[in-house]
């Protein structure tokens, strides 16, 4: 737990970026400062000379060595509980006979009881994988098929592996220091990419490295006589030349053949981690790759998203490529070999609603196609949905510009030339004044930028220079951020203040008590206002168990899918210290219940709410002084007009 926690800690400042003091940190992890202090000695120690962790004045930030010292921990700290039980697994992975219980013991240095236990935590990480652990006197060995004992082994990779990002060092420990050409499969993997480019593929590179991790599995199995037998059937077109592919660069880099079952499986996987065809095929191509029943169960479920959540993604194009994307998961689901998505969690708390819309898409197909959708794949969806979002953004996103510059031969268009130029995915000019003495007051766009001082002040005037540069794009840019931020928390401000239920406001969640327990405790009082039933409490709960609502560090949003509220109202809770949740710790959970009639709150609530509470100064403030629902709402509306 120490080791995990270290690493969390790490992540923790990787992500933030800046200074983070020690009551801060052991808020997010749920323990005390002096042991924040204890993680940082040791966090700096696996990279002797160097400083993975600073300190100062202001508490504590990510030192340059940091990314170095969340890779090199495993190989640093042998005896930790996670390395001896990795040992443990690769020994009984590589020993068909089993292994002697007190000659191992031995030779990782514990006394038997320890070994036993690290047995005990074994059988917990075989849950899903079809292997049994079992226990014969002194001997204890794995049961189970070779696809199985390599599911496994894909697993401890993923636990090595930091957000699971493809590491070649966390995937040699997995393997163990003997294992084949761990070396290799950086030029491996560069070759593998363009191949299938070549074929007209566009890749999912974290998925193809996902791909790599399964393909180093495989030659490390076979070089120690443990290929997959080959399924009858023919292969496809597309599996063949994949095959063939897998085939020549394992030999070409890492120097075993593989046989053809292990050809056929892999180049299933790979085609699996395939997002869709290249640009150039004809939609009736990639049509024809699809079965009616996934394309029938997409276009249904984007279509009611669309209608849900008033967002316009239910496009031809859009249904088809989630639709590949789906059948391509519906194949990995049948595998279990799920793929990792580093972006998870970046997703999560920077697009909460389109991270919202990606759970109703999975929860629609987990209903109609019977596939168990974890997190990362969420995420998969949710980078479909943002990307076909970002192509259909309104122009009226745009904050309007007046430019003032007083005329002067074409002056004015020039420096209107450049503003569009360097400026119009940001802002819209729709006037320029060109008289040295402009009627101020009479300006009503978003922006002014002008290269004369205004008679009057405000945000909104930007000084900036006849010729455009680069500071003044910037002070433009920081501008139209700060315009476009007070709007969305104006709104916020006023939706919020009629969404509150004064009664249903708790100071001091049981961090004992467990999710389910709290969003029952925060619902109570909306079930006694009137604003939802027993059964909307129900399905927050099933809604949470599709994906945990902790969009950032500090706030977790429970909810269900499907805006049944009599009125949209939200109970808040406020945990001093932080409480479980999903895979991290919470300080404020709000249980929020939509209305029908206010769909358009909900991206309101979602995305200014989760903002105002991904800052941690904010967070803290309010978590320290509200200890009522008056004093609550004032902190909050304090923090959100700044």
């Amino acid at each position: 737990m120490t080791r995990a926690r270290q690493d969390r800690l790490l992540g923790l400042l990787v992500r933030d970026g800046d200074w983070l003091t020690a009551a801060a940190l052991a808020d997010g992890l749920g323990v005390t400062p002096r042991s924040i202090r204890s993680y940082v000695t040791a966090i700096n120690a696996r990279v002797p000379g160097s400083v993975a962790v600073e300190s100062g004045p202001l508490g504590y930030r990510a030192g340059p060595e940091a990314p170095v010292a969340l890779r090199a921990g495993g190989a640093t700290d042998a005896g930790t509980p996670r390395d001896r039980l990795h040992t443990l697994v690769r020994a009984l992975l590589d020993e068909d006979d089993g292994i002697d219980v007190f000659e191992t013991a031995d030779a990782l240095h514990v006394s038997p009881a320890t070994l036993d236990a690290d047995l005990a935590r074994v059988r917990g990480l075989l849950g899903g994988t079809e292997l049994t652990l079992e226990r014969s006197a002194s001997r204890a060995r794995l049961r189970g098929t070779e696809m199985a004992q390599r599911r496994l082994l894909s697993r401890l990779a993923h636990d090595e592996m930091d957000a699971g990002s493809f590491d070649l060092e966390a995937l040699r420990r997995t393997l163990g220091e003997g294992s084949v050409g761990a070396h290799a499969f950086g030029p491996f993997k560069t070759e593998l990419v363009t191949e299938l480019n070549a074929l007209g593929y566009f890749v999912n590179e974290f998925g193809i490295a996902d791909v790599v991790m399964h393909i180093a599995i495989a030659a490390d199995r076979v070089a120690s006589h443990r290929g997959l037998d080959a399924v009858g059937g023919d292969a496809s077109p597309a599996q063949a030349e994949v095959a063939a592919i897998l085939g020549r660069l394992v030999e070409r880099h890492v120097g075993v053949q593989l046989g053809a079952g292990d050809l056929q499986h892999l180049s299933t996987i790979v085609l699996t981690r395939i997002v869709a065809p290249g640009a150039a095929a004809p939609a009736d191509h990639a049509r024809e790759r699809l079965e009616p029943e996934v394309e029938a169960a997409v276009r249904e479920v984007v279509e009611q998203a669309a209608a849900e959540f008033l967002v316009d993604i239910a496009h031809e194009d859009f249904i088809l490529r989630l639709a590949l994307h789906v059948q391509n998961l519906r194949h990995r689901a049948r595998e279990q070999a799920w793929s990792r998505n580093p972006l998870t969690r970046s997703l999560k708390s920077t697009y909460p609603m389109i991270f919202e819309v990606a759970v109703f898409i999975a929860s629609g197909l987990q209903h109609r196609l019977g596939i168990p959708l974890l997190d990362d794949e969420i995420a998969y969806i949710a980078m479909h949905v943002g990307g076909r979002l970002e192509r259909s953004r309104r122009a009226d996103q745009l904050l309007t510009a007046t430019i003032v510059c007083p005329g002067y031969y074409e002056l004015h268009e020039l420096l209107r030339s450049s503003v569009d130029r360097s400026l119009g995915q940001a802002i819209e000019v729709v006037g320029v004044e060109t008289r040295v003495d402009p009627d101020w007051a009479s300006i009503d766009t978003d922006l002014v930028l002008t290269t004369i001082d205004p008679s009057i002040s405000g945000d909104r005037f930007v000084r900036i220079q006849p010729f455009l540069t680069d500071a003044d794009v910037d002070r433009v840019q920081t501008a139209a951020a700060r315009i476009r931020r007070s709007r969305r928390l104006a709104r916020l401000r006023t939706e919020l203040e009629r969404y509150f239920v004064p009664g249903a406001f708790v100071r001091g969640l049981d961090a004992d008590a467990g999710e389910e327990a709290v969003i029952r405790r925060l619902g109570a009082p909306l079930v006694a206002e009137g604003v939802i039933d027993e059964d909307y409490v129900e399905r927050t709960i099933e809604r949470e168990r599709l994906s945990s609502t902790a969009f950032t560090d500090a706030l977790a949003v429970p909810h269900a899918l499907g805006m049944t509220a009599t009125r949209t109202a939200i109970a808040v809770g406020i945990a001093d210290p932080s409480i479980p949740w999903g895979e991290g710790r919470v300080q404020v959970v709000a249980v929020v219940a939509f209305s029908e009639s206010d769909r358009g709150a909900f991206q309101t609530v979602f995305e200014q709410f989760v903002e105002v509470f991904s800052e941690r100064d904010s967070v803290q403030r309010i978590v320290r002084r509200a200890t009522d629902f008056p004093g609550f709402l004032d902190e909050l509306v304090a923090v959100i007009d700044g």
